[in-house]
């Protein structure tokens, strides 16, 4: 996180003054951080803590560079300074941690050295302990603008036995020009440096209290209440956080704080690119699960009512198989069951099995919306042709019943798997508008059109592909299905690239349905103009129109919705007019 978390005292000899600040640093470290390290001295200390390793690093400076280093720096100098206003002492370069996996640096010291960065600090800390205050004195506040960043301040005091009202004051700032981001870790920082003062007020509470055993202050003041007060302040010299806390390693463990902090708050909240707006696929799959858990809402209700539940009745599902409990009614019936194996891989496997021929007639009738109807014992194999064959469709155009032990009408289902004696009505086997793939047991010599010696599950059976309505050989059928079976029969493309090409295949034709659907059910356009759109969208053909409807089925309420929203808005009318 590109902050400065920082800890402020307001001193009663020199007002608010900074103590101690950590900042991170993605570039080499600025002068005076941890360069001129002598050869013999090195690192004097160091330790690792959740993948950051600190290090204090002491340096030998001459007169002169001592000199020169108090002269360039933009801190106070040290005649403006008391113990209280001093964290490090003179000479101290600070403290240094490295992250290992983000090579970022986080750098301790009293002031940060850049001149720009010390006065967003210094002022932040002057307005932190003076004008930007809860009510009651302690407790977080947020502050800020854009050209000085923005400041998350909690103040909080200090017992000591020696300062007026037995207390000195302070506060921890975290500074950054994300303003969102800095809101958005409000919960966090809170927790985290309220932690911090927490146990900074522990150990100073237990030094007040061992002081006023040994020495009460307030019966010695009573005895000196007549004394000129500037006598009095001035003869009571401030005291260092370290001796109010008794704690020689207290800016070591301060510094540790410090850079976990930043550290754990740039890594808990991250930024995600959305490349454009969700498709129809992913609103559809999300209404449907909103669907399912009403759905189990109402199980869970309704529970104890019923004591069985038959299979009488098949599910209709978006293509995955729903197992029942028939004695159980404690249990939720809908629990999701895998299938042992997936017979047909993809749909060049597919291809493969049935043969151009019959694989195109399948296709045609998938993706004009007719019922697909697959009889056979195997109920993995049905499953995994319709899991197959439903890639081609959206989403929201896939009604199945993976198995039933009767007919299902095509409104309820385009998607059916029946058992073999399941007798199919005579006018849907007639019909144009349904397709029949029967799943019989083959004879030794296989007579389906291309064996497939790798896979002994499909070598047992034969496929036979019959519709009322043929399709014609000379027929050219739908756009869609002409670049699917050139993508199926270029070998040069392995499955997962033929894969994203339907996916991509599908978003084309359904962004042209969301037009067709404006164009036609929200602005009501006659159908001359409708012609003259489908000859624009390249979709002037009779399959084509036909598919674009069947598609239009699919289309998500969210995206219906909101047409209809706009439509009826006052602002959309008066554009329109």
């Amino acid at each position: 996180m590109n902050a400065i978390v920082a800890l402020c005292h307001f001193c009663e000899l020199h007002g608010p003054r900074t103590l101690f600040c950590t900042e991170v640093l993605h570039s080499p470290l600025p002068q005076g951080a941890g360069n001129g390290d002598s050869p013999g001295q090195g690192e004097q200390a160091e330790e690792e803590e959740g993948g950051i390793q600190m290090s204090s690093r002491i340096r030998s400076h001459s007169p002169a560079e001592g000199a020169s280093a108090e002269s360039s720096s933009p801190g106070p100098k040290k005649s403006d300074m008391c113990e209280g206003c001093r964290s490090l002492a003179a000479g101290h370069p600070g403290y240094i941690s490295h992250d290992k996996e983000t090579s970022i640096k986080y750098v301790s010291h009293q002031h940060p050295n850049h001149p720009q960065l010390f006065s967003i600090v210094r002022q932040a800390c002057v307005r932190s302990l003076s004008c930007e205050v809860c009510p009651g004195r302690e407790g977080p506040i947020f502050f800020g603008d854009e050209q000085h960043g923005f400041v998350f301040s909690h103040t909080f005091f200090i017992k000591d036995s020696l300062a007026r009202g037995f207390q000195r004051w302070y506060s921890i700032i975290a500074i950054m020009m994300d303003r969102i981001y800095l809101i958005n870790s409000w919960p966090f920082l809170l927790e985290k440096i309220r932690g911090i003062i927490d146990e900074l007020q522990g150990k100073a509470l237990k030094v007040f209290e061992a002081e006023q055993y040994g020495c009460p202050q307030r019966a010695q003041r009573m005895n000196t209440a007549f004394t000129p007060f500037l006598h009095q302040r001035n003869g009571n010299a401030a005291r260092s956080l370290t001796s109010l806390t008794s704690d020689e390693n207290l800016w070591a463990c301060l510094h540790t704080s410090f850079a976990w902090l930043l550290k754990a708050c740039g890594s808990r909240l991250t930024e995600k690119l959305l490349e454009g707006a969700p498709t129809e696929d992913t609103l559809v799959q999300m209404e449907k699960l909103a669907d399912l858990e009403e759905e189990s809402e109402g199980w869970d209700n309704s529970e104890g009512e019923e004591e069985e539940r038959t299979l009488s009745v098949p599910e209709v599902t978006d293509g995955r198989e729903i197992a029942k409990c028939p004695t159980t009614p404690s249990l939720l019936c809908g629990s999701w069951l895998p299938r042992k194996l997936s017979v047909f891989k993809s749909l060049r496997h597919m291809r493969q099995v049935l043969g151009a021929p019959s694989f195109r007639m399948l296709a045609w009738h998938v993706l004009m919306g007719n019922q697909v109807i697959w009889k056979g014992q195997d109920m993995d194999l049905v499953q995994s042709a319709f899991d197959v064959l439903r890639t081609m469709l959206p989403v929201g155009c896939v009604r199945i019943i993976p198995y039933s032990s009767q007919y299902e009408e095509a409104y309820r289902c385009n998607f059916l798997g029946l058992s073999p004696h399941v007798q199919i009505p005579s006018y849907i086997q007639t019909s144009e508008f349904a397709v029949i793939v029967d799943v019989h047991t083959a004879t030794c010599s296989s007579v389906y059109p291309v064996a497939c010696d790798d896979d002994q599950s499909l070598s047992k059976y034969e496929f036979v592909v019959t519709s009322g309505g043929p399709l014609a050989t000379d027929r050219v059928g739908p756009t869609i299905l002409n670049k699917i079976e050139a993508a199926l029969t270029n070998q040069n493309l392995s499955v997962d690239v033929v894969d994203q090409c339907l996916v991509c295949l599908k978003e084309e034709w359904m962004n042209k349905v969301k037009v067709l659907f404006k164009f036609t059910k929200v602005d009501s356009r006659p159908k001359e103009d409708t012609q003259k759109l489908l000859s624009i969208l390249g979709a002037a053909e009779e399959d084509n129109v036909k598919l674009l409807k069947f598609w239009m089925t699919g289309l998500s309420k969210t995206y219906k919705s909101h047409l209809m929203s706009t439509v009826r808005s006052p602002t959309s009318s008066e554009s329109r007019n």
